[in-house]
């Protein structure tokens, strides 16, 4: 007989993140390194000469969770980088409360491609996003951010951090500026409808 359930538990809510990317810009890795469940992925081996050499690519999507607090479960959905799999961004999408996006900084044509899956995403909804640097090597730090910056023509209020995808901290620190990212997006809707109703 199962135990009776217990009485004042909540569910935590759920959240949904797009965690994107060009390829092999530490989409997979930034998901493992922070989930709290084995994380389900749709990874191939390829031998394609023009995804840069051998590795392994995302064919469908990443899907891992993390809970905040005992209220909030953020479920992280990565996406394919190649162009052949760009029809489970438009999937992947929906619903999601906003888009973390990754760049490979020891690649310097990430950046232009991220560009592009920045254009797409921000077309397909307007909701807040965060970009992560990733593999940063022995660059300066402030001067990579600014060029990103520049490069991806981002607005004031969208963060850039760089982060290590295989470390849970810095995976930790670019979530919570995501979230940070979207209070205060909440916060200046809230101020707008108060200043059209006053």
């Amino acid at each position: 007989m199962p135990p009776p359930p217990v009485r004042g538990r909540r569910r935590p809510r759920t959240v949904k993140i797009v965690v994107t990317g060009p390829f092999d810009a530490g989409k997979t890795t930034f998901i493992r390194t922070i989930s709290e469940i084995t994380v389900l992925s749709t990874e191939k081996a390829v031998t394609d000469t023009e995804v840069h050499g051998r590795g392994r690519t995302t064919v469908a999507m990443d899907f891992g969770r993390i809970t905040v607090g005992s209220d909030i479960a953020l479920y992280l959905f990565g996406t394919p980088g190649q162009d052949r799999f760009e029809f489970m961004w438009d999937i992947l999408a929906e619903g999601m409360l906003g888009y973390i996006l990754l760049v490979d900084a020891d690649r310097p044509a990430s950046v232009a491609e991220a560009r592009r899956v920045k254009d797409h995403f921000d077309a397909l909804a307007d909701v807040p996003s965060t970009i992560v640097v990733n593999k940063l090597g022995d660059r300066e730090e402030a001067d990579l951010v600014a060029q990103v910056r520049d490069e991806l023509s981002l607005d004031e209020q969208v963060p850039v951090v760089v982060a290590d995808a295989r470390e849970r901290e810095d995976v930790k620190r670019a979530l919570v500026t995501f979230l940070r990212s979207v209070q205060a997006r909440l916060h200046d809707a809230r101020d707008d409808a108060s200043v059209g109703t006053a």
